[in-house]
């Protein structure tokens, strides 16, 4: 497994080590000895999450106050824009974002530390993300950053308008959003 420091302090992009032959594939998506060597973190996982989205859906930013989650990000079918943005308060890249593109071709799985907000628009007609999280989900703790808050500038990648939950839809600015200290 490689691992790439990103401009967000802790935000990783993990690719890894893939064996391939005429048969197919084979990759470990988690070895915890392996992610331990690469990035220097051991995080217990206690939930894993499993979503498919059409083109065009937009999930995110999502975060939870109180009980962070860790989360590590993967495609399985398609593709996605996946961004993370930094709500550490005390963190230099605070307000900051970046984005990079997952998917069932490229492999590539994203760490995103407790203190940020995440979130992805499927670019293929239909994609599935899987994610680790180390904390339980917790609806009274969560929280929605908005998407295209001007503050943020993130630079979707958008076919037109996305297709968005109501509660995405109605996010929190960045200048209101519960942060972490």
């Amino acid at each position: 497994m490689t691992c790439t420091a990103t401009a967000i302090e802790g935000v990783l992009l993990i690719e890894p080590r893939v064996l391939e032959d005429e048969r197919g594939f084979f990759l470990e998506s988690y070895n915890v000895r392996s992610f331990l060597d690469a990035t220097g973190l051991a995080p217990v996982f206690v939930q894993d999450n499993h979503s498919g989205s059409r083109r065009n859906v937009l999930r995110g930013l999502h975060y939870q106050v109180q009980v962070p989650q860790g989360k590590l990000v993967r495609v399985i079918a398609g593709a996605v824009y996946d961004v993370v943005v930094d709500l550490r308060a005390a963190s230099p890249s605070f307000g900051r974002w970046i984005g990079a593109e997952l998917s069932a071709a490229n492999r590539r799985q994203l760490w995103v530390p407790p203190g940020c907000a995440h979130g992805f628009l499927a670019l293929s007609e239909y994609a599935e993300c899987l994610y680790k999280t180390t904390e339980y989900w917790s609806p009274v703790h969560e929280r929605t950053l908005l998407w295209n808050d001007p503050a943020l500038g993130i630079a979707w990648p958008l076919a037109g308008e996305p297709i968005l939950s109501a509660r995405d839809r109605a996010g929190t600015p960045l200048h209101a959003a519960e942060v972490f200290p």
